[in-house]
């Protein structure tokens, strides 16, 4: 496709939808690597910084992805997680055929807060497990959590490698301790420096902070989590009845 120069649209959204229209006719896969900078200034008879905004704008899109120091890809369609069902994420991306695999960033007991005292309505310096992992799929980063847990449900669950072990699978096989319910809230948010950094997007970018309360079946507040989704990456679905 040629850009026009004469066009009323400019050239930056000229060469994007020609992105994207090669994207949408299966000229670039999921997860291809697209052309250098140069190389699409070269094919299109544009400059770097044309070729930059188009492919800033479709990685805030979503359509594309970066890779520090490997370049830019074409991205799968969102993820979209349901809101009906208590899952982590392992189990969410493990159904979808995704290897999963985490980075762990911290994980340490902690004495409790006032803050996180309230919230679990136990006395401060209570012990509490803090678990802090970034999330990938497929070896692409999409999410930072950061977990706190009563520690005294899990003793020694630190012991665990993390990077590799589901939390949730070894709360039900190691503590017989499943979690039955949750409350969540949700909201947008643009993200910051350490999150760019570590999920590995632009700044500035759109990501999904999510706080989760989640209970056993006697009621007890088990795991206080609070995560941060690529907003480039994930949809979240639910089902509302009257």
């Amino acid at each position: 496709m040629k850009l026009r120069r004469e066009a009323p649209t400019p050239l930056y959204l000229q060469l994007k939808n020609a992105l994207v229209a090669d994207i949408d006719s299966g000229q670039y896969k999921p997860h291809e690597r697209l052309l250098s900078e140069r190389e699409l200034g070269e094919k299109f008879k544009v400059s770097r910084m044309t070729v930059r905004q188009a492919l800033n704008e479709m990685i805030r899109d979503g359509i594309l992805y970066t890779q520090v120091g490997k370049g830019t890809y074409v991205s799968e369609s969102k993820i979209k997680q349901e809101l009906q069902t208590l899952t982590g994420f392992s189990q969410d991306m493990t159904a979808r055929g995704a290897l999963v695999s985490a980075q762990v960033l911290d994980a340490r007991i902690i004495p409790a807060t006032l803050t996180l005292a309230a919230i679990f309505g136990v006395p401060m310096n209570t012990e509490l497990v803090l678990l802090s992992r970034l999330r990938l799929s497929d070896g692409i980063p999409l999410a930072i959590e950061e977990a706190y847990i009563r520690h005294q449900v899990c003793p020694g669950i630190l012991e665990c490698d993390f990077s590799k072990e589901s939390l949730y699978h070894v709360l039900a096989t190691r503590y017989n301790t499943i979690l039955v319910r949750a409350e969540q809230t949700m909201e947008a948010s643009l993200s910051t420096p350490k999150e760019v950094e570590l999920l590995q997007i632009i700044s500035p970018s759109p990501v999904l902070r999510i706080e989760r309360l989640s209970y056993n079946e006697l009621n007890m507040l088990i795991e206080y989590v609070k995560s941060t989704y690529r907003g480039d990456r994930y949809k979240f679905h639910t089902t509302l009845q009257s």
